[in-house]
């Protein structure tokens, strides 16, 4: 009788890390995960290079770093392509497969442009980190992508607190993509005794590229990760705020900035999870499926104003009532009044019923197209910035909705600026970043180049007239000196 020939055992896990490697001190371990399948829609993704083979490879080989990046974005996709709007796809120049490049030089950054992510390495006391090792810094990034998808108007926007909120989006994408992990969920609930929103693995993001930024610029992040979700920052106008600051202090650059929409999503996160009859890791997991919900359907439906911050939550309130019957609304209400997104008087009289009235299917009724009419071009004076001629942005022109506003630092409400006004402010603040690619368009010797920092926005030519548009969403680390 001949003998049975053994067959192959195919590999069925990778090791992946859950959040993030953490600092050198950390000592984490990863775990095995499923062979991810990239390709998988909605929401497909490529990775450049020859994939390395599918195994539990050591931790700092190119095969471990390949997997943890691919498990960590085909997790977040997954999460994701469940939340958005039925048909969404990836923004057309991605392709139809969102392109990753996991190792593009030497930096401590990483970028999503438009045609991917991107991804890369430097050594830092003698260690070497890879940006796209971390799942918070894959996440993050791939949510610029989730939101450019579902909202592409905001790219070009020229308003703070837009590029603000699509910085904070990013942070919440590497949160939520975290807690879809149950081991992440039970040492969280086990960290924070249950309050999430205390300082925890989940609130502190990419805390090994913090640690490398804080070795040369120790100011630039916090002491203990990148940024942090659990903070205490309460919103200010950014057109008031100072163009850069350090981490212990809020500032207009967004991702400083984003961190006032971050804390009070992570405060109505915790507020929702209390609200559970039961605190396990399968009720933290329901709530961070809801709040992903009342979060996209929120903001699909915000118009692109200035005052983007308390539109968003007003919307957040309405799927919330429209989708959920009002069961989050003291969470909602709590997290964004707190942080100051939404004013008392904002939080407590509810939109006039003409707003309210087509509110079912969160907002799919309500005033359709508004959030898809194209944002108007207006020309905003340059003399100041270099160039010879007037410069045309898109603004945040979209009308309101709601009649909210965030809070005053005092008493009562802000007032909003004009979307013309809040355009020249971003512009000027760009400048003073040295975050503008001038091509050449530049008076020889009056622009501030600032050669070294990362270029977000190019000067471009377009139909006989200078226009500004954006190039990228990054890291940000080397947003708070001209001469990073």
């Amino acid at each position: 009788m001949p003998r049975a020939r053994r067959s192959a055992t195919p590999t069925t896990s990778i090791l992946g890390w859950e959040d993030d490697p953490g600092a050198p001190t950390a000592a984490r371990h990863p775990s095995a995960r499923p062979v991810p399948k990239l390709a998988s829609t909605p929401l497909p993704i490529t990775i450049g290079g020859k994939a390395p083979a599918a195994k539990e490879y050591e931790p700092g080989s190119a095969g471990f770093r390949y997997w943890v990046a691919a498990e960590a974005l085909r997790r977040s996709a997954d999460f994701w392509g469940a939340t958005l709007p039925k048909g969404t796809r990836w923004h057309s120049t991605n392709g139809t497969r969102l392109p990753v490049r996991l190792d593009q030089g030497i930096d401590l950054n990483a970028f999503y442009d438009r045609h991917g992510l991107h991804f890369f390495h430097e050594m830092v006391r003698g260690v070497t980190v890879f940006s796209g090792e971390s799942p918070d810094v894959a996440c993050h990034e791939l949510g610029h992508a989730v939101l450019d998808a579902l909202r592409p108007q905001l790219w070009d926007a020229m308003a703070g607190e837009v590029a603000a909120f699509h910085e904070s989006f990013g942070d919440m994408s590497a949160m939520l993509s975290a807690l879809q992990l149950q081991s992440l969920r039970e040492e969280v609930l086990k960290e924070t005794s249950s309050h999430i929103d205390r300082s925890s693995r989940l609130s502190r993001l990419a805390e090994q590229l913090g640690w490398a930024v804080r070795q040369s610029h120790p100011d630039e992040v916090d002491p203990d990760c990148l940024r942090n979700a659990s903070n205490s920052f309460f919103y200010r106008d950014p057109v008031n705020l100072p163009p850069t600051a350090p981490a212990s202090s809020l500032s207009s650059e967004p991702h400083s900035f984003s961190r006032v929409f971050t804390g009070a999503f992570l405060n109505v996160l915790a507020g929702m999870f209390a609200a559970q009859p039961k605190h396990d890791q399968a009720a933290l997991l329901a709530v961070a499926r809801d709040a992903a919900t009342i979060l996209v359907r929120g903001a699909r439906a915000t118009p692109v104003v200035p005052s983007y911050y308390s539109q968003v939550a007003a919307h957040m309130l309405e799927v919330d009532a429209a989708d959920f019957g009002g069961r989050y609304r003291d969470a909602l209400k709590t997290g964004f009044v707190r942080h100051g997104i939404l004013s008392l008087q904002a939080a407590t009289v509810p939109p006039p019923p003409k707003d309210r009235a087509g509110a079912g299917g969160a907002f799919e009724f309500v005033a359709p197209g508004v959030e898809d009419a194209p944002l108007a071009r207006i020309a905003v004076p340059a003399a100041h910035l270099g160039l010879k001629e007037e410069l045309l942005v898109e603004a945040a022109s979209h009308p309101k909705r709601f009649a909210v506003g965030g809070a005053a630092v005092d008493v009562g409400a802000t007032t909003s600026l004009g979307h013309d006004e809040a355009a020249s402010s971003f512009l000027e603040d760009l400048a003073r970043r040295g975050r503008i690619e001038f091509n050449g368009h530049a008076v020889e010797g009056a622009a501030v180049l600032a050669p070294r920092a990362l270029k977000t926005h190019e000067v471009v030519r377009e139909r006989g007239q200078l226009m500004l548009v954006r190039r990228c969403f990054d890291c940000g680390h080397r947003c708070s000196t001209l001469q990073a």
